[in-house]
C-alpha cells in the first residue's frame, strides 16, 4: 500500500476517491476531535463543555493552582508517557487528591439530598 508523507496509509482505490472529493475538513481545535479520542463506551465519562468551563470560574481551584508543588505535579503528568501509572502514584499525594476532589465537586456537585445537615 503506497503512503504519502503526512497522509494516512489507505489502499489506492480509497485514496483516489478521497482525492476526488477533496481533503476532509480539519478539526477546529487541532488534529484530533473528541469523537476521535473517545469511543462509545467512554460516552458516560464525558463532561459537557459547559461544566468544564466552570473549572475556570472557580476561585477555590484557582487558589489550589497557585501552589507550585501542585503545578509541578500537573506538568509531570502532562509530559509523562505512562500517565496511568503516574496518576495512580499521584492519587496517594494529599495535594493532588485535594485538586481532583475540587475538580469533581465543580463538574459533578453533590446532590443536595445526599448532604448531611451541619
Amino acid at each position: 500500500i503506497p503512503c504519502v508523507p503526512a497522509e494516512r496509509c489507505v489502499p489506492p482505490s480509497s485514496r483516489d476517491k478521497e482525492q476526488e472529493q477533496g481533503p476532509p475538513a480539519a478539526p477546529a481545535h487541532g488534529p484530533w476531535s473528541l469523537h476521535d479520542i473517545l469511543g462509545e463506551e467512554d460516552e458516560q465519562d464525558r463532561v459537557p463543555l459547559q461544566k468544564l468551563k466552570l473549572l475556570g470560574e472557580s476561585e477555590e481551584l484557582r487558589d489550589l493552582l497557585l501552589n507550585p508543588h501542585l503545578r509541578q505535579l500537573l506538568l509531570t503528568i502532562d509530559q509523562a508517557e505512562d500517565k496511568s501509572s503516574l496518576m495512580r502514584r499521584f492519587m496517594q499525594e494529599p495535594l493532588f487528591v485535594e485538586f481532583a476532589d475540587c475538580c469533581l465537586r465543580i463538574v459533578e456537585p453533590p446532590e443536595k439530598e445526599n448532604i448531611l445537615p451541619e
